[in-house]
């Protein structure tokens, strides 16, 4: 059989509607968590007394384990459908959840939004839902979990379908693409396995509306974009660059250039789940080695690219920004933090050009003072420290950005124009 095609998933939605357990439930069920993981979670439910396997019980054990570090993170877990094989980027629970979400998302292909059916729209589910949107994330799935919480009564459904509905319109998707279904994680009804529970609902599983995704075009025809996760030292080596492949492809031997540090040399070898490749494309996360580069030359937030087309230090950017919370309002010299890729940079707002509605698009103020909550704008990005963004048009993936002040999602946006430094 032809090898599966991959997509990147991320998981969004409020914290308490169930995102940990969806996800647990979808890589047991898929026979996706490691042999060790199945038989400790088995043995820890008998222990318990539990004749019958608890699912809920053993990822709240799995919880505790991981609180306790021994445990494995479900950080970058992999489970495959029929279709695809899937990995989920940065599983949920972590306190900095927006802003891994943030890194997370830039690298997802398509998001499962998960709302609880007794609890319905959150604040949390509308920022995330805006986030998805404005990050590039073009395909989901919206899962209505806890319906065991509402006898899996269909109206509830239909009611949370509704105001989902009406939610995921306002920032700019179509619900008629989107799978809405109803399941219960806890009880693994409808995940993976269809249950006799919902008799009116005709449509698939989570896992059925997973497979009807669209496989994403790889971006392998744009130039190589590598953005740093992390530096490694390692005796023998050397210094080990962690990154994920965002565009074009790499391969031993290649010559490029990290931006902003401005150093580069010859690739020497790429490894990918710690075996040696001759090739990465995008989507991939790989670990690689460059000539003459060491450890105190590269840091996290840099970016690699091609000697004879490297990636883009900005003076200054053009954007659009959508303000998603801000107590305030955002004027010039405002400076809050950008988060680009694996970036963090604090960037002054310049100049503001002009303000719309980001529902219709349409323009409500020329150069205007000053951009509030819920509008969009265009504006002129400075950044405080050099700083890799590209233009939407050539490289989206390296265009899209998310701004942080005072612990929260302010907005986001993507670049439109760069001014090369």
């Amino acid at each position: 059989m032809a090898d599966k095609s991959h997509i990147n998933l991320v998981f969004i939605g409020h914290v308490d509607h169930g995102k940990s357990t969806t996800i647990g439930r979808l890589l047991w069920d898929t026979k996706n968590l490691p042999e060790e993981e199945m038989r400790k979670l088995e043995e820890a439910a008998e222990e318990a007394g539990k004749e019958s396997f608890n699912f809920a019980f053993a990822m709240d054990s799995l919880e505790e384990e991981r609180e306790r570090g021994v445990t494995i993170d479900l950080a970058h877990q992999k489970f495959d459908t029929d279709e695809y094989n899937f990995t989920i980027i940065d599983a949920p629970g972590h306190r900095d959840f927006i802003k891994n979400m943030i890194t997370g998302a830039s690298q997802a292909d398509a998001g499962v939004l998960v709302v609880a059916a007794d609890d319905g729209i959150q604040p949390q589910t509308k920022e995330h839902a805006y986030l998805a949107k404005t990050l590039g994330i073009d395909q989901l799935a919206v899962a209505v979990n806890k319906m065991d919480l509402v006898d899996y009564e269909e109206d509830d459904f239909n009611s949370i379908k509704d105001e989902v509905s009406q939610l995921i319109q306002g920032v700019g998707y179509d619900p008629s693409d989107i799978h809405f279904v109803p399941i219960s994680s806890f009880h693994g009804v409808n995940v993976v396995e269809t249950e006799g529970e919902m008799d009116w609902y005709e449509g698939p599983t989570l896992a059925g509306a997973l497979d009807d995704f669209e496989e994403p075009e790889k971006a392998i025809d744009l130039p190589l974009r590598v953005p740093i996760q992390d530096v490694y030292s390692i005796s023998g080596i050397g210094a080990v660059t962690v990154g994920r492949v965002e565009t074009g492809e790499i391969n031993p031997g290649d010559d490029i250039t990290f931006q902003p540090a401005g150093v580069g040399g010859e690739v020497k070898t790429i490894e990918m789940h710690h075996e040696e490749v001759d090739a990465a494309e995008p989507g991939d996360n790989i670990g690689w080695n460059t000539r003459g580069v060491g450890t105190d030359d590269v840091k996290k937030g840099d970016v690699a690219g091609p000697a004879d087309n490297p990636p883009m230090v900005a003076e200054t950017f053009k954007a659009q920004v959508i303000v998603l919370n801000h107590p305030n309002v955002i004027s010039e010299g405002y400076t809050p933090v950008f988060h680009v890729n694996t970036a963090q940079v604090s960037c002054t707002f310049e100049e503001l050009h002009s303000t719309m509605n980001p529902q219709t698009g349409e323009t409500l103020d020329e150069d205007p003072d000053y951009i509030k909550q819920g509008q969009a704008a265009k504006v002129t990005i400075r950044p405080q420290q050099p700083l890799v963004i590209e233009e939407n048009d050539e490289i989206p993936q390296m265009a899209r950005f998310a701004i942080r002040d005072m612990g929260q999602t302010v907005g986001a946006g993507q670049a439109l124009e760069v001014n090369e430094k």
